[in-house]
């Protein structure tokens, strides 16, 4: 190799030009079968078409008929994009030995009518190792490999062991076995069998026997196989196998089905048809996003009408057994039996199905679980951003964010929710508390029925959750509103007392000085301070009393909370009190004439009402407080104002709730309930 690499460089040109000769011809050899398994296979029904009735078998299409169609042309299809896929191989030599067994089989049956026995005895071989090469690959090898080309483990190689035996063990029982007798064949003479090995005769019915339970067991270890793959699988892998496994685990049903009636014979057929399909989606991952929903609602569907129909039945039967004579009570008794199983059985059903496509994400509960298990161990901030992932993760979206009204953070996002995303309301108790943005649907996207049961059961969390961030920013601002309130009403007082009352003490101590001077001199001046001195201790009264009464109401030292309560509310209003309020701390009375006065003020300046009820309510650790209107009510986009966010704020402080609710022309109805210390007792 030379120092600049260009021998290296031609190698690889030499290398690629070899190879490309022999990618052509396999292409060649997929189009050639492709071509002409079709035409096989189109040629055999017309050959069938043609015969004698009485050379005419009672079964002329089968599913090997789909398989000569639909196989070899996929397979040939993906071979020319995926040229070393050895599953496209199999469907080709599958479909291409379909087509080769239902023509020879076709033409024996030609060949006997037209008296040549010997050829149509010799056309058996091809019929049998078609059918042989058409069951192995596309029964047995192709779900073993599917999506990927590979065994899904080494463990898998006793299944294909198993379904390779079974095969040779059936097709050597048919090639080698001696023709039937004449009585009772179905056909005007029997075909002879040139390859007969009479030697084998007495063991023909084990070898079938045992031959046949080995392709039905090796066909159900394939389909096991895909679904131990998928629940091991990550979620992309999970995904692609579902296409396929859904395929598959049909074909078998309907193929045993069809050994048992004939009427499952078609299905059967057309099952078949659609199989490669199905692969060809896995393999090429090509909207992979559709297979969920059609093997959920067919799982739960067929288990539904399995399962109640047997309770139906079940019951009907018992009931008849029982209750004799009476079909109607029996029918209407198994009627309502198989109801009461429905919904739970439905239930219990999407959840089994939900767990089997998606994992621990697939079950609503599951997140629920994850989602309260996070919530518990974080503040509301950190609960929200888990919030976002698990709905994420869940509903398998681009982006999921939450934006909550008034709250901080007041947006978080996980991933990426694009331009356009779907906006899901958050509700807490009739109050909007902010929304849920769902993005784009990511590479392994659920149904729509499953993203709403995820979101009809994390929504509430979600609110739940956006909620306790609402309170903790309204919290926060609260404290930071009552450490400004305070600063500024101890400015307040100190200018008051500074400015006010100390300048006013200042002036009568001069006045005292001055009356105490001029007293011996002149009585007359000093009766005049005096007079000065009197009416300026009046005006310090007045103001001490100002200042006490700015800092809590007089009325309930003067009146007690009860009366006091009456005294604000208006001649139309009731006024309901249960329990001893004499003794109630001194915050809790305050903070609940507040409320009250701030509430009958909102009734009459805004509510248009014509009667307002208050009612105060004592509990051992709570005291109940409403006010009640029947005004207009809230209206539809409420907007809190000064007055409905002092009242939350002076319930917060003391450790209480503040809950205002409302519809338009209903009323308004405003709810405190304020905690107690347990030392103190009605």
């Amino acid at each position: 190799m030379t120092s600049d690499g260009r021998a290296g460089g031609d190698g690889s040109a030499v290398s690629a030009e070899r190879r490309r000769p022999r990618v052509t011809a396999a292409l060649v050899v997929a189009a050639a079968m492709a071509a002409a398994s079709p035409v096989l296979g189109v040629a055999a029904v017309l050959l069938w078409a043609g015969l004698p009735p009485e050379w005419t078998p009672a079964r002329t299409v089968s599913p090997q008929s789909a398989v000569t169609v639909t196989f070899p042309a996929v397979g040939a299809f993906l071979l020319y994009h995926r040229p070393r896929l050895n599953m496209a191989w199999l469907m080709c030599a599958g479909g291409f030995g379909a087509a080769v067994s239902d023509l020879s089989n076709a033409l024996m049956f030609r060949a006997a009518a037209d008296g040549e026995f010997a050829v149509a005895g010799w056309l058996r071989l091809p019929t049998h190792v078609g059918w042989a090469v058409c069951g192995l690959t596309l029964t047995m090898l192709l779900p073993l490999y599917s999506p990927d080309g590979r065994l899904a483990s080494p463990r898998w190689w006793p299944a294909l062991l198993l379904g390779c035996v079974a095969i040779t063990a059936a097709t050597v029982g048919n090639v080698f076995r001696s023709p039937p007798p004449a009585e009772g064949y179905p056909y005007p003479q029997v075909i002879p069998n040139p390859l007969s090995v009479p030697a084998l005769d007495p063991y023909s019915d084990v070898i079938a026997t045992v031959g046949w339970a080995g392709i039905y067991t090796a066909m159900a270890l394939a389909a096991l196989s895909m679904a131990v793959r998928m629940r091991r699988a990550d979620p992309v892998v999970r995904r692609q196998i579902g296409w396929p496994l859904f395929a598959f685990s049909g074909y078998i049903v309907f193929l045993v089905a069809s050994g048992v009636s004939d009427d499952f014979r078609w299905p059967a057929v057309a099952w078949a048809a659609v199989i490669p399909f199905a692969v060809a989606f896995a393999v090429m991952r090509y909207r992979l996003y559709g297979i969920d929903t059609v093997v959920s609602r067919a799982f739960v569907a067929t288990g539904v009408v399995v399962v109640v129909s047997a309770v139906y039945f079940g019951a009907g039967t018992l009931s008849s057994l029982l209750v004799s004579g009476y079909d109607q009570v029996a029918g209407v008794a198994a009627a309502l039996f198989a109801g009461a199983f429905f919904q739970p059985l439905r239930r219990a059903l999407q959840r089994a199905v939900d767990r089997l496509l998606y994992g621990p994400v697939g079950d609503p509960g599951v997140l629920a679980e994850r989602l309260t298990q996070a919530v518990r161990r974080g503040d509301p901030a950190r609960a929200l951003t888990s919030v976002v992932s698990v709905l994420r993760d869940g509903l398998a979206v681009e982006g999921v964010a939450v934006e909550v009204a008034d709250g901080e953070p007041r947006y978080v996002e996980s991933g990426r929710t694009g331009g356009r995303p779907r906006e899901v309301p958050l509700v807490w108790h009739g109050t909007r508390v902010g929304r849920l943005l769902v993005g784009p649907p990511g590479p392994r996207r659920f149904p729509a029925a499953h993203n709403e049961r995820v979101l009809a059961t994390l929504t509430p969390y979600a609110a739940d959750v956006a909620h306790a961030v609402r309170m903790a920013a309204d919290l926060q601002r609260s404290r930071e509103r009552i450490l400004t309130a305070r600063e500024e009403e101890r400015r307040r007082l100190r200018r008051d007392l500074h400015d006010g009352l100390g300048q006013t003490l200042s002036s009568l101590a001069m006045t005292i000085t001055m009356a105490r001077m001029t007293l011996k001199k002149s009585p007359e001046a000093a009766d005049e301070l005096l007079g000065d001195l009197h009416a300026g201790m009046s005006a310090v009264t007045q103001d001490i009393r100002e200042l006490v009464h700015g800092l809590r109401p007089p009325a309930l030292d003067d009146l007690g909370l009860a009366r006091a309560i009456r005294d604000l509310a208006g001649p139309a209003d009731v006024v309901d009190v249960e329990g001893d309020l004499s003794d109630l701390p001194a915050a809790v009375e305050v903070a609940v004439y507040r409320i009250v006065q701030e509430a009958l003020t909102n009734v009459r300046r805004h509510a248009h009402a014509t009667h307002a009820r208050i009612m105060l309510q004592r509990e051992p650790e709570v005291l109940r407080v409403l006010v009640e209107d029947d005004g207009r009510g809230l209206p539809a986009a409420p907007h809190a104002g000064v007055g409905l966010g002092s009242m939350r704020e002076r319930a917060a402080e003391l450790g209480g709730i503040c809950v205002v609710t409302g519809k338009p022309g209903a009323g308004t109805r405003v709810e405190v309930m304020l905690p107690l210390p347990v030392s103190v007792g009605p």
